[in-house]
């Protein structure tokens, strides 16, 4: 009787050799040799270890750090009894949850949502803020060293102080995340140290004003019209100056500690453009270019 159709022994006892080497082959790969350490390699190894664990206590120390915001150039040394410092009032700066993220309300952005819940969108102007920083931070004044500190106060009454050599973005919507982490966090540092740029402070803002100070407000409602350059000549150079503005669309400012309040054109200016004349009337009184 002959073999069956199809079978063929030798092949098949060929296969068998065939896998048990794969498969003699496939545990050696399995099981390589543990690498010896030297006594070198372990002290290398624990000494990495312990720089990680270092590097991370000293993370955890750090509050905040926000990429981008970076230190301006170094100004000169001022004085206790030289310098000016800016006060913001009423700065539209108000967080809330639109949709499923947090955000800076603004009139352009967040009209719909704004009227939904009974709101003026005419009221939500951040953008003006904005600028009223950018005008003093990037004046011939702060870059000369000459201003002592910046505050703003929102419309809710929260305060923060602005470091006079920080570098403020120039587009808004930069600006806004900013704000937006200053007002969920509390802080901003520089990018790669722990000096806070930006930080949230205690009201009232008159415990941080130099002592003896002019604090002067500014609206085009009042009725005492000045020439601003006449004004700083006449108080004299040993009286720090407080200028206070507001950063809002419309209305007044109200405070109760400015000693003086006065309008220094007939047309009613923006925030901006009302900075721009008080740091070039100080400029021009102390005579530098």
């Amino acid at each position: 009787m002959g073999r069956p159709f199809g079978v063929k022994r030798g092949n098949k006892k060929r296969k068998e050799k065939y896998d048990e080497h794969i498969e003699e082959g496939e545990q050696e790969q399995e099981e390589p040799q543990p690498k010896q350490l030297k006594t070198d390699d372990v002290s290398r190894e624990e000494e990495a270890g312990n720089q990680e664990k270092q590097s991370e206590e000293a993370e955890g120390d750090v509050v905040h750090q926000l990429e981008g915001i970076p230190l301006g150039p170094v100004q000169s040394q001022l004085s206790k009894s030289v310098g000016v410092t800016f006060v913001l009032e009423r700065a539209s700066l108000e967080v809330a949850k639109v949709g499923k993220t947090y955000q800076i309300l603004n009139s352009d952005d967040h009209t719909n949502f704004l009227k939904r819940n009974g709101r003026n969108p005419a009221d939500y102007r951040p953008d003006i803020v904005h600028q009223a920083l950018l005008s003093i931070l990037d004046s011939p004044l702060n870059k000369a060293g000459k201003v002592r500190a910046v505050y703003v106060r929102t419309g809710k009454g929260v305060l923060f102080e602005v470091k006079p050599h920080v570098r403020i973005p120039r587009t808004y919507k930069r600006f806004a995340g900013i704000m937006l982490q200053l007002l969920q966090k509390l802080s901003i540092t520089a990018a790669g140290k722990r000096e806070k740029l930006l930080r949230m402070i205690k009201n009232p803002v008159t415990q941080y004003l130099p002592v003896n100070a002019r604090k002067i407000g500014f609206s085009h409602s009042s009725e005492r019209l000045v020439e601003m350059q006449d004004y700083v000549a006449a108080i004299g150079d040993d009286t720090p100056l407080v200028f206070v503005v507001g950063a809002m669309a419309h209305g007044k400012i109200e405070t109760e500690y400015t000693d003086d309040f006065i309008s220094i054109s007939n047309y009613p200016l923006s925030a901006a453009c009302c900075i721009n004349i008080i740091c070039d009337a100080v400029r021009k009184h102390l005579k530098f270019i």
